[in-house]
This record gives C-alpha cells, sequence and structure tokens, in this order.
C-alpha cells in the first residue's frame, strides 16, 4: 500500500486539475506513480513535464530510449517501471535478446557494440552517478551532443522516477504484470 494516498481529479483544487488532465491526455491514464505524486501538484507538473519531453519531443531514437529505461528500471531493482516499460519497448522494436540481456544483468555482454553501449552507458550512470570518459565518447560519437544529452536526461529522469516509486511505496496499476525478478515495485 501506498505511504500517501492516490489523488484523483476531483480531490485537487480547480485551478490545479489541469495538471491532472494533461497527464491523462498525453499518458492516455493517470499511472499510481502520478496519482501519487498528485499530492504535491506543482512538483508533479514539473517531474511530468520533463517526461513528456523523453517520451514525446526528445530525438533519442524509442529503440534507445527505452533501452535506457529498461536498464535503469532494472538497475534501480523497480519493477514498476519495467512493467510499464516493456511492452513500449517490444513495440518500438528493442530486440528480444537486448531485453533478455537487460533483465538477466549481463547486458552489454554478448551484445554488439553499438547496442551493448547504451546498456553500459545506463548503468555506469545508474551506478556511478557519471559515465567514464570513453563510455561518453562513444555515446558522443553515435548521437552527437544533443542526443547524448537526451540520453543522460532520460537515465536520470527515470532514475529519480525509481526513487520516487520505491519512496512512496507506490502499488502496480490494474494490468501490469509484475516480473518475478522484481520485488513489489
Amino acid at each position: 500500500m501506498a505511504r500517501v494516498p492516490y489523488i484523483k481529479r476531483a480531490d485537487l483544487p480547480e485551478s490545479q486539475q489541469d495538471i491532472y488532465d494533461n497527464i491523462a491526455k498525453t499518458r492516455g491514464r493517470v499511472a499510481n506513480v502520478f496519482s501519487a505524486l498528485l499530492n504535491n501538484p506543482e512538483a508533479t507538473k514539473a517531474v511530468t513535464t520533463v517526461g513528456e519531453y523523453i517520451r514525446y519531443n526528445s530525438k533519442l531514437d524509442p529503440i534507445i530510449r527505452e533501452t535506457a529505461i529498461l536498464t535503469t528500471a532494472n538497475e534501480m531493482n523497480n519493477g514498476y517501471e519495467w512493467a510499464q516499460h516493456e511492452p513500449i519497448a517490444r513495440e518500438v522494436g528493442v530486440r528480444d535478446e537486448v531485453i533478455d540481456s537487460i533483465l538477466s544483468g549481463k547486458g552489454p555482454m554478448g551484445l554488439p557494440a553499438k547496442e551493448g553501449i547504451f546498456i553500459q552507458s545506463a548503468k555506469e550512470l545508474v551506478k556511478n552517478g557519471t559515465v567514464t570518459s570513453r563510455t561518453y565518447q562513444a555515446l558522443d560519437h553515435l548521437l552527437g551532443p544533443q542526443v547524448t544529452i537526451d540520453f543522460l536526461v532520460t537515465v536520470g529522469y527515470y532514475s529519480m522516477l525509481s526513487q520516487l516509486i520505491h519512496s512512496l511505496d507506490v502499488d502496480f496499476d490494474e494490468g501490469l504484470a509484475l516480473n518475478d525478478q522484481f520485488g513489489t515495485n
């Protein structure tokens, strides 16, 4: 059970219902993580603005984006984000071998360098708060400076969400399947 109540639209003052409406419009629904965050509507607005940029406006290729998100979820032991994004990753074309490699923790081992670098980069950033010079150079070579920043922002954002999900003990949304490798969230 979550440590805070899940906020519904009617729970918000009329002046802040647009925050709820925007989440529902851009994401198709208001997931539990955002219902929990809505206990602070202005913080939720700031968080979801970054999330919208990542998901809908970033120049990062969707396959790379979802690879980064799944790697971050796995490294942060976050079954909630894994369950949210594994279907999206498959939908945008992340290969089964890449998903399996991330989930097993073996990635980037056994993958082509061009795929493995994104797993390696996300792992380094989550574990160390930075990437090595060599890793950064590889990212910059493949993506260029602007998209490299999009990649780093993506990993940072999903690391933050993972911390919030764990700290608030957010429940799985109805219909999400927990992968056996993860704990409750």
